[in-house]
């Protein structure tokens, strides 16, 4: 039986614990995020006050929750020793870990990174995929080197982009896959030796976390969908009107031909109070319908309607 410790945090870290437990292996610790990125009083309070989904799925497995303030640490790495793993996999997890840290485990330290690598290295490929028009992405199984994302390849599994999806759908199918995929790995590592595949870095692509959040309409209607609908659940767009900042709907807009008599690119062409819903040309001469606008600020947003009808006369 494989024995395994898993570092990470959220949806990801989680289906590596729900995914390794499939297989049947041991997990023989977790450390946590929560565990590097707060100081130990305020740690407990939250747990105590508001635990996440990670704390809980610790928990409810009974899992050893190790102690430590970072992956690099001599007190870490004193604990691998001790539990002696097969395998350290790191499932979302912002602080590098070092050489003498991946080393320790007797078969491999694998990274699980939410991308069909070496496309989109980085921090959240989601966002990424979505914005630059991907139809399809993917999970990367990858041996943990010193450079991030670049380790030989052990498995990749496809994940379809429809679209409507936000980086939250995206996020949930790619998760839910590589729990599914993690758990066929485990079970080839403990029977056959497999061979790693080295990344080729002429189509290595990195992007990090920067986002412009303004909507521009001279853009084409297809990238404004997308910029708008990749950046959910983490943030969100807004665009410039009048006098007035309003944030759009991920999930409402639409799409259209520009059957109207009007051509000027960022030109609003309609507003309907039903539904708060305005419409304007884009770069590429189309029409994109944005449902359910609200004016930023969490007071503002009761007010859209009225502006919108203000704004209608």
């Amino acid at each position: 039986m494989l024995k395994v410790v898993i570092i990470g945090y959220g949806e990801m870290f989680t289906n590596m614990i729900a995914g390794t437990l499939d297989a049947g292996a041991q997990i023989v610790g977790v450390l946590r995020h929560d565990r590097v990125k707060y100081i130990p009083p305020i740690r407990r309070l939250k747990e105590i006050f508001n635990p996440d989904c990670d704390y809980n799925y610790v928990r409810s497995y009974n899992l050893n929750d190790m102690k430590a303030n970072s992956a690099n640490s001599a007190s870490f790495r004193k604990q691998l020793l001790k539990l002696n793993p097969d395998i350290i996999l790191v499932a979302s997890w912002s602080e590098k870990i070092e050489k003498a840290t991946f080393d320790i485990p007797k078969i491999a330290t694998i990274n699980v990174h939410p991308s069909l690598l070496p496309k989109y290295r980085g921090p959240n490929p989601y966002m990424q995929t979505i914005l630059h028009g991907e139809e399809k992405s993917g999970v990367t199984f990858h041996l943990m080197t010193e450079k991030f994302d670049a380790g030989a390849i052990l498995d990749q599994r496809t994940v379809e982009i429809s679209d409507s999806d936000t980086g939250k759908e995206l996020k949930a199918k790619t998760v839910l896959t590589a729990r599914g995929a993690i758990c066929e790995l485990l079970e080839k590592l403990s029977e056959d030796v497999i061979f790693p595949i080295a990344q080729n870095e002429s189509k290595a692509t990195y992007f990090s976390t920067d986002f412009d959040n303004e909507i521009s309409f001279t853009e084409t209607a297809k990238n404004i969908s997308a910029k708008i609908r990749c950046i959910n659940p983490w943030s969100y767009t807004y665009f410039f009107f009048d006098k007035y900042v309003f944030v759009p709907n991920p999930y409402k807009i639409t799409i259209m031909e520009n059957t109207t008599n009007f051509n000027s690119v960022g030109q609003l062409v309609d507003i309907d109070t039903k539904d708060n819903s305005l419409t304007f040309i884009t770069g590429d001469n189309k029409l994109i319908r944005l449902g359910d606008v609200k004016l930023y600020g969490a007071i503002n947003q009761f007010f859209t309607k009225f502006i919108l009808k203000k704004l209608s006369i």
